[in-house]
């Protein structure tokens, strides 16, 4: 009988094995062969033999009767219980992202300023450092009307036409899926319109005439509303904060008669919705799982989730090892994700910037998440790490452009100075932007003095060529604090351009911006 060997090695929980493999052939004779295993791994090395007793009709044997079969595992069960756990919940953060952004905002909510459903959280006045949302905009007046249809049945939103005012903007539900955008670039088209916000399954035939139905698979949902401002001067940013309180909240069932919108003001306090990546995520996702019904597409999260200690009807409570599982876990997917950032094609041929999702979930967005053989969560929790709001058909109203980087492929340092410049005649019907976030929380710099410039900036300073140069540092340039947005030098900065009202030289890219560069 012949013999061969083959050993392989692989790293586990408890350290490295070696499993070995003796092989004992009797040359295809038909009177079966010998199958040796020995093992190093949980303790002293083990042998088990095997004897392949039943030959093909070429003489390869291929049946085997194995003794201690159970013993034959390179892994105790708890060890495979906390490897699924880990896994799982790594997954099942992934999945959940957009609903946990939304729900972290709805509770700083309720928290900060005693809001609650079907109402409405404004600033009234332009963002500034407090907003520690994820990625928000400081050059409009941010209104949330923030829905729920469980009891009260379809919520009505009504959005004035834009003579005053324009509204750019999108009706979601819980998951940040983009049901319809609202103002000019929306169904509306700027004539203005009443919008109702239904729960899942409701009949729309029973809907009255003249109402715009958003049909909602989940009963919470929100809007994202953003009065802008025609220029950066305080009488109209007065006048876009007239604008935005025109908006009407209520129930259907109180249309006859509608109660007075409830506004609640977050402009004094620090509103904060950044991802917490440690148990507390898993508790926001605990609430998502019992505030809701199942989505058809995700049940086949309910048993991942189970593993993790999230089930329907009971209580979340880990104990010590699941939370420091669910700790590593939740830490290792915000390394993962955020990796992924850099994985993002690039807008223009060598250079640094980017559209901050892809193309496929470009596509989602735009089909409610219907796109045939399509479901990018991986792409989905990318984004909501990075941003809050999807809008239905982005392009229209407005458009997004990020870097982390400078032209060299660096990470922007917030110790050292940069510049970009911004051509004449961007392609805009509104205005553009340049806003600094915190590179690893996706928020406005804390304490910062402001966080960004635009075209709508009073006192921006412009080229002889007409273009703006921008610059970002820890200390404004020689030139002066006018075309400057400063930096937190104990760490890494990244940069949204924005462009309100887009024109077509943005997309044929005939048009566009220069990669930022480092300045001594």
């Amino acid at each position: 009988m012949e013999h061969s060997e083959v050993t392989a090695t692989s790293p586990l929980p408890s350290g490295k094995h070696q499993v070995r493999m003796e092989f004992g052939y009797d040359g295809g004779k038909g009177k079966g062969a010998d199958v040796t295993l020995s093992s190093t791994a949980h303790g002293p090395r083990r042998r088990w033999s095997s004897r392949c007793s039943e030959p093909d009709p070429q003489g390869v044997n291929i049946m085997a009767t194995q003794t201690a079969a159970a013993s034959t595992s390179l892994f105790s069960s708890a060890d495979l219980a906390e490897r699924a756990l880990h896994r799982r919940a790594c997954e099942a953060a992934i999945w959940g992202m957009p609903a946990v952004n939304y729900q972290l905002m709805y509770e700083e909510m309720v928290r900060k300023v005693k809001g609650g459903f079907n109402q409405v959280v404004y600033w009234s006045r332009l963002l500034d450092w407090k907003n520690q949302t994820l990625t928000p905009n400081p050059d409009v007046i941010y209104l949330m009307p923030f829905f729920n249809t469980k009891d009260v049945g379809p919520v009505v939103l009504e959005i004035p036409p834009a003579d005053d005012g324009v509204f750019n903007g999108s009706i979601m539900n819980y998951w940040q899926a983009a049901i319809e955008d609202v103002g000019p670039g929306g169904v509306d088209k700027g004539q203005g319109g009443t919008y109702a916000f239904l729960p899942p399954g409701y009949d729309r035939a029973k809907l009255p005439g003249g109402y715009i139905p958003m049909p909602s698979d989940t009963y919470q949902g929100y809007a994202l509303l953003r009065s802008v401002l025609k220029s950066g001067s305080d009488a109209d940013v007065a006048k876009a904060l007239t604008y935005s309180k025109r908006i009407k909240l209520y129930p259907l069932s109180q249309a006859a008669d509608p109660p007075p919108t409830t506004f609640v003001d977050a402009s004094d306090v620090v509103f904060d919705s950044t991802i917490p990546y440690d148990l507390r995520f898993f508790q926001a996702l605990d609430h998502i799982v019992q505030a809701e019904p199942w989505l058809e597409r995700d049940k086949a999260m309910i048993d991942p989730l189970k593993t993790i200690g999230i089930e329907r009807g009971k209580p979340f409570n880990p104990d010590g090892r699941t939370k420091e599982i669910l700790d590593a876990a939740i830490k290792e997917t915000r390394d993962w994700l955020d990796a992924r950032i850099d994985t993002l094609p690039p807008y223009y041929d060598g250079k640094h910037w980017f559209f901050p999702i892809d193309e496929e979930m470009h596509q989602n967005v735009m089909s409610f998440w219907h796109t045939p053989d399509s479901f990018p969560i991986d792409t989905r929790g990318t984004a909501y790490m990075l941003a809050f709001f999807s809008g239905k058909h982005v392009g229209e109203a407005q458009y997004y452009l990020m870097t982390t980087k400078d032209g060299d492929g660096k990470p922007l340092e917030g110790n050292s100075h940069y510049r970009v410049n911004v051509p004449s005649n961007a392609p805009v019907t509104q205005y553009w932007s340049m806003t600094v976030y915190n590179r690893a929380t996706h928020t406005f710099i804390q304490n910062a003095r402001w966080v960004g410039r635009s075209s709508q900036t009073p006192g921006l300073q412009k080229k002889a060529d007409g273009s703006v140069d921008i610059f970002f540092g820890p200390t404004p340039p020689s030139a002066g604090e006018s075309n400057w947005v400063p930096t937190d030098p104990k760490g890494r900065f990244e940069v949204l351009a924005r462009f309100y009202g887009p024109k077509k030289p943005l997309f044929d890219k005939t048009w566009q911006l220069t990669d930022i560069e480092r300045v001594p």
